[in-house]
């Protein structure tokens, strides 16, 4: 059977017997001595195969093209060593390696991935074992041991194997056994300029040199020659560790905004007892400090990188930057944790990372991140987004094919990187920053200026935002208040669900920041890509489409109930607006209301002060709301179209697909057609209506709304200048009349029409 990934960890690590410890000495000795890299490895699979009692010891390693290649065996035919290969998935040797996981059989020929290789002359041998040889998260190979009896093997005996990995990871590591440049790119493409693909985890264009985000520590010793003071070590270096975190949240103490809220979480994880007390099982079971940490990492990103919780796996990036920085303490490193002077302007390229380690640069020279893996709803990705640092994430092999101090070009934009690029890429990209802080300065003029087209209609401007440190950005914009104001954020960075008082103190900062300018809160809209760490994992299929928004509000009241708590005492006094996501039918409008009318009465019913006006309204995102409109506009105060969701339902388009993303544009006449039906459904039953989607900050897109009736848009900060510089360019009257004579038209976009009616009318977009 496979083992249970949960299973598998040093928690037994006290139990190991005698004899494991004993191969740990034995196996140090002979990565000591003499003679080559394929000697060593020779003598540690006949070292293991003595020691565990084994008729077979077998070691595989990987090569290009994701192919392991028996480098070394003892018990099978010595005439198969470099001979036999499997591909990664393939065989029991192949799922060890895909998976990243150990497994153990008492009778492996019956298994349905079990590959039957003739030249190895395994066919006496029944029982089988295999663990992954890891090294800096990336599987470099495989270990196994066989028995010709049928056996079961216990937990204690994978762990053993697993400990002897990380030896043998070592030597795989050296490049003495493969040259580690097989393993990436080839010699004639790494000094090539070229472009890299990934996902853009926020917006901007940054250029500097490359810096490889702290490479990893070699680990000289593996085996520990007095377990008590790698003890002593380790709490040393876990106190001066506790120490540096405390200081970076007192410096962060007096700002507001969910910095210190993501560290505070990340904290919790640097104090995890468990995880702690597992390192200290497996020093006592022989291996140094550093061995015995680098041990548990494994055992952790072998577990949780197979989870389909998206949530579990963004917290892995926060285990490996506790991780490496205990080792940055124990390697007497803890004060410099940057490796080092940086470049005067330079690029962060990692694997992943954690928020405390990108906090640990200076902000003033670093102009982009660049990671392998990332995604929107990771923690060091809401920290950049609040630092308006360009990222581009999903970025597969950029550190196979990036140097140190090479060039990049970060087009968070588009989401691509630029490896050394050409001189031409270079002067391009140059003078495109140029003329965007140009710009950037231009729109900065405009601030105070109203946003009003050049035949004197005006448009409300509002501000999308979710975190306390966006406030600022209603004075610096100039916004006209907060149009969407997304309460899930301080939700996600949390590790436990905030109470009402936490809520409620959160929800007045901003209010207070408003000042007389309106602020729409939207109710808690988690499920599908946002999730909540103290939420169940529900593993749906289809989670765009699943158990998400208002529907967890419904099924959830308490929680719903909490929140609504939270807003109407955090109002007391003053106006507030607040919105149902993702609402599907009338009726779910009905049942939310009556749970805000219960919490309503309680307030008052408590000697609680209500808000001096209570607006409700209901975010248009699904369909099918469109065709109860004459039920719905009567219930609500407002509405508000999110066309991101709104444009993947109607179309039945993933938007988070990249084969899908740009298949369908909002600029199509069916969407169009929608949002102008919806504009005068709404003015004639005299219900404001707005929309906050990705569609309001794109100035040509923003152009097309104005034309269809809209006159509040709500849009990120960033947007601001380039949307009120295209208004105040705008004769309105005219752009109206063109759109209404395309919008029966059979175009699969209009946005080629309507981006040359904008050259042609000097219209800025």
């Amino acid at each position: 059977m496979t083992l249970p990934l949960g299973t598998v960890g040093p928690r037994h690590a006290p139990d190991l017997a005698a004899a494991g410890r004993r191969l740990l000495a034995r196996l140090r000795d002979v990565m000591a001595g003499s003679g080559t890299a394929q000697d060593r490895l020779d003598k540690i699979v006949k070292t293991i195969a003595h020691e565990m009692g084994a008729d077979v010891c077998s070691c595989y390693v990987m090569r290009a093209g994701e192919v392991l290649e028996l480098f070394a065996t003892i018990g099978l035919n010595p005439s198969a060593v470099h001979r036999t290969r499997l591909r990664v998935g393939e065989g029991l040797v192949g799922d060890v390696a895909a998976h990243a996981r150990p497994i153990a059989l008492g009778n492996a020929p019956t298994h349905p991935n079990f590959a039957y290789r003739p030249e190895t002359g395994e066919d006496p041998f029944n029982s089988f074992m295999a663990v992954p040889i890891l090294r800096g998260g990336r599987v470099r190979g495989v270990l196994a041991i066989q028995h010709t009896d049928r056996r079961d093997y216990d937990e204690q005996e994978v762990e053993t194997l697993q400990t002897v990995a990380m030896v043998v990871a070592e030597l795989v590591a050296a490049g003495e056994l493969v040259d580690g440049r097989e393993l990436s790119v080839a010699d004639d493409l790494i000094l090539l300029p070229s472009r890299l693909d990934g996902t853009s985890l926020n917006r901007g264009v940054g250029m500097g040199l490359a810096v490889l985000h702290r490479p990893q520590l070699t680990i000289r010793q593996m085996v520990a020659d007095d377990p008590e003071h790698e003890l002593r070590r380790l709490q040393e270096a876990v106190d001066g560790m506790h120490l540096a975190i405390d200081q970076i949240l007192i410096a962060l103490g007096e700002r507001d905004g969910e910095h210190a809220e993501i560290m505070q979480t990340y904290r919790m994880f640097a104090n995890d007892r468990g995880w702690l007390s597992r390192i200290r099982e497996a020093i006592r079971s022989g291996l140094t400090a550093e061995a015995a940490v680098q041990r548990v990492q494994n055992d952790n990103r072998a577990r949780m990188s197979q989870a389909a919780d998206p949530y579990i796996r963004d917290r892995l990036l926060d285990l490996d930057d506790v991780t490496n920085r205990l080792l940055q303490h124990l390697a007497g490193r803890g004060d410099d944790v940057q490796g080092g002077t940086l470049p005067d302007e330079f690029v962060l390229v990692a694997r992943n990372l954690g928020p405390a380690e990108l906090l640990d640069y200076d902000r003033r020279r670093l102009k982009g991140l660049v990671l392998e893996e990332g995604s929107s709803n990771s923690h060091v990705s809401i920290v950049a987004r609040a630092m308006d640092i360009p990222v581009v994430g999903q970025c597969h092999e950029v550190l196979g094919r990036v140097e140190p101090l090479d060039y990049l070009i970060v087009d968070g934009d588009n989401g691509q990187v630029f490896v050394r690029p050409a001189e031409d890429i270079q002067d391009a990209f140059s003078k495109s920053l140029l003329a965007r802080e140009q710009r950037q300065r231009e729109f900065a003029a405009l601030r105070d200026l109203p946003a009003v087209t050049r035949d004197g209609v005006a448009v409300q401007l509002m501000l999308n935002c979710g975190l306390h440190i966006d406030l600022p950005h209603l004075h610096a914009t100039g916004a006209d208040g907060i149009g969407l104001y997304r309460t899930e954020i301080p939700f996600m960075v949390r590790a436990s669900y905030p109470e009402v008082a936490a809520q409620q103190e959160s929800y007045a900062k901003v209010l207070d920041a408003a000042g007389d300018r309106p602020v729409v809160f939207r109710t808690l809209d988690v499920g599908g890509d946002k999730t909540l760490p103290y939420f169940p994992d529900l593993s749906e299929e289809n989670p765009a489409l699943g158990w998400r928004a208002i529907r967890i509000g419904l099924d959830r009241p308490a929680m719903l109930r909490k929140q609504l708590r939270a807003m109407l005492r955090a109002a007391a006094g003053r106006e507030l607006r607040l919105m149902f996501p993702m609402v599907a039918e009338v009726a779910e409008l009905d049942r939310a209301r009556r749970v805000l009318d219960l919490e309503l009465a309680r307030l008052r019913a408590d000697g609680g002060t209500p808000p001096a006006r209570l607006l409700v309204g209901v975010m248009v995102e699904v369909p099918s709301l469109l065709f109860q409109l004459p039920a719905l506009l009567p219930r609500v105060d407002f509405l508000s179209v999110g066309s991101n969701d709104l444009l993947q339902y109607l179309f039945a388009c993933d938007r988070g697909n990249p084969i899908l993303n740009n298949r369908y544009d909002v600029l199509s006449p069916p969407m169009l057609r929608l949002l102008r039906d919806l504009v005068r459904a709404c003015d004639a039953a005299g219900v404001p209506l707005s929309l906050c989607g990705e569609m309001a900050s794109r100035p040509l897109d923003a152009m097309a709304l104005v034309g269809l009736g809209f006159r509040t848009l709500s849009l990120a900060p960033p947007a601001f200048g380039e949307v009120k510089g295209m208004l105040r360019s705008l004769e309105l009257r005219r752009v109206a009349a063109y759109l209404d004579r395309l919008l029966d038209g059979s175009d699969h976009s209009l946005r080629p029409k309507l981006r040359a009616y904008a050259r042609d009318h000097g219209v800025k977009v």
